[in-house]
């Protein structure tokens, strides 16, 4: 087996699902084969991580610069090892590759995002695919969704999913209000405007909206920070670090996912592995990860999320039982057995490469 680079821009990177992804994947493959070896720009915001797995780092540049330039320049001077790329891009030009595409969510949902952002990723995906011998993806949604898009062959996509770290567990205390939380990246396909009507048309008023989450600037702007404002029960958290995001988990009536599309939507897991129950849209890949582990809403209609809503609150029984579901659930998936199966990929694919 030869030596194995990771693409680890992601320690340039504010955290999201893909990040996450990334991240996890990463600590798990460290730990399996000390050998592999992680490849990082100089801007590095992630320092304690990129001592963990000893990164290192080349170039001058930055982001797609440095991705598409530096870094293949360097692994070509280095022997041309193969390369893992763990966070939707990677080299066009460099060939010995294994790419992850996470979700195709800019061709199904272009209003989420800004047009530059549109523009780079139609022009950036498909000719990563035709470069790339093989590819992984997060579920069987995204898997399908790739293969359809894109007209790849479904059968060189293998799944990998996203999983939940150790340390989300819950953390019950008694200092908070009673509130509905919600976590994502606020743009146009997390539905958060659906949400925050729904949340609106609830009767109770001892009940707050938690939002947690910030706009991207590769998102389209919406006017959901105004209607936010109008209601002073709904309360925009912005970004937090996990163990407040354990803390708001864990003490939640319940946590709300009404998303639009997922290829696989890591939030919801992390809530039920702290012990909240969750109610979470029937779209995409979402009714695949969470079976009946979650209440499903109908995410285009305010009402039909205000109802789930209100049921849940009121249904200690209800809450009860997907909290146990919920923990069962999260049992299905390790990032420990995604790493495992990416590495027995790559491992294959080498051989297969030093044979032909």
């Amino acid at each position: 087996m030869h030596n194995i680079y990771v693409n680890a821009r992601f320690l340039s990177q504010p955290i999201t699902g893909v990040q996450r992804f990334a991240i996890e994947i990463s600590r798990q493959l460290k730990k399996i084969d000390n050998s592999i070896s992680f490849l990082a720009p100089r801007n590095i915001i992630h320092h304690d991580l990129a001592h963990d797995l000893k990164a290192e780092i080349c170039g001058r540049f930055s982001g797609h610069l440095w991705e598409q330039i530096e870094m293949p320049y360097y692994l070509r001077k280095n022997g041309q090892p193969l390369l893992l790329c763990l966070a939707n891009t990677a080299p066009l030009y460099y060939h010995n590759k294994v790419v992850t595409i996470h979700d195709v969510a800019f061709e199904r949902f272009s209003q989420s995002f800004s047009w530059q952002f549109r523009l780079f990723y139609k022009f950036l995906i498909p000719r990563l695919l035709k470069s790339s011998p093989s590819l992984v993806t997060v579920s069987e949604f995204s898997r399908s969704e790739i293969s359809e898009i894109y007209n790849y062959d479904i059968n060189k996509i293998m799944v990998a999913h996203n999983a939940v770290n150790e340390k989300f567990n819950p953390v019950i205390t008694n200092d908070h209000d009673e509130y509905i939380l919600a976590v994502s990246s606020l743009n146009y396909q997390k539905n958060f405007h659906m949400l925050v009507k729904a949340f609106n048309c609830l009767k109770s008023q001892n009940v707050k909206l938690y939002i947690i989450g910030v706009f991207n600037k590769n998102f389209a702007a919406t006017s959901l920070i105004q209607d936010i404002e109008k209601n002073d029960k709904i309360i925009l958290k912005g970004r937090l670090d996990d163990s407040e995001l354990i803390s708001l988990y864990s003490n939640a009536l319940c946590f709300v996912f009404p998303s639009l599309y997922e290829g696989f939507g890591i939030p919801p897991l992390e809530a039920q592995a702290c012990g909240c129950p969750v109610i979470v849209s029937d779209t995409a890949s979402l009714p695949e990860v969470y079976g009946n582990s979650a209440l499903y809403c109908y995410p285009h209609s305010e009402e039909d999320i205000a109802e789930k809503i209100s049921r849940l609150i009121k249904d200690k029984g209800l809450q009860n039982d997907l909290r146990i579901k919920g923990f069962e659930n999260v049992k299905r998936f390790s990032w420990e057995t995604s790493a495992k199966k990416i590495l027995n990929m790559m491992r294959q694919y080498d051989e297969d490469c030093t044979n032909s």
